[in-house]
């Protein structure tokens, strides 16, 4: 399975915004945009270019993509999914998106980044439903409960995420500490997603 290996701060700086792909990183000084906010490359610092309508459609579209931690291809694949689906397109798209297991581990506060959520599950950490999950693009329904396995409870980074986790952060999810389990209990309105973007941009783009 083709996944991007380069170093994710890159892609930050290139969308000159935190997508939060590192976790406790972004919110400290270490964080490379807060000391080099320009695109990396060469000609990252002196280069001064005209944006077409296309370009920030494009840069739109990568923003959303690389913070979810998605390829063109998958992207692409919810973008269809969600055109067939009755009501507005660039809504049901972060809805899809904010629906996959690995970005609700990630909200529970159950990991400190998407890519360390999706190793919790390839790892075969997480239950759902009382049966073991190990695909990080597993789509939840409202009701799902999500818990850590009892051979898992004493992982560090689980901990040490949680402790940084403020209680009842997102009103779509609910999470218990003591026991490690959480509950998808609904789909997500769009007004309520925390996600810097403007999805409608993408639907033009793929609209052409």
């Amino acid at each position: 399975m083709a996944r991007y290996t380069d170093a994710v701060c890159k892609l930050c700086r290139r969308e000159k915004t935190k997508l939060f792909l590192k976790g406790q990183k972004c919110l400290s000084d270490r964080c490379p945009i807060e000391q080099r906010n320009y695109p990396p490359g060469q000609h990252g610092l002196s280069r001064r270019t005209k944006v077409s309508e296309y370009g920030v459609q494009l840069r739109e579209k990568q923003k959303i993509k690389r913070q979810y931690g998605l390829l063109e291809t998958q992207f692409r694949n919810y973008f269809e999914k969600a055109n067939r689906q009755k009501g507005i397109t660039g809504d049901n798209l972060i809805k899809i998106l904010e629906s996959r297991l690995d970005n609700v581990v990630y909200r529970l506060g159950l990991a400190p980044s998407r890519k360390s959520s999706r190793q919790l599950i390839g790892h075969r950490h997480i239950i759902v439903n009382d049966h073991l999950v190990d695909i990080p693009s597993y789509i939840l329904s409202p009701g799902d409960v999500i818990k850590i396995k009892d051979k898992s409870k004493k992982l560090d980074i689980i901990h040490s995420s949680l402790k940084r986790t403020k209680d009842s952060q997102y009103s779509w999810l609910s999470i218990d500490k003591a026991s490690l389990t959480g509950s998808f209990l609904q789909v997500p309105e769009r007004v309520d997603i925390p996600l810097n973007a403007n999805e409608q941009l993408v639907v033009e783009l793929y609209s052409k």
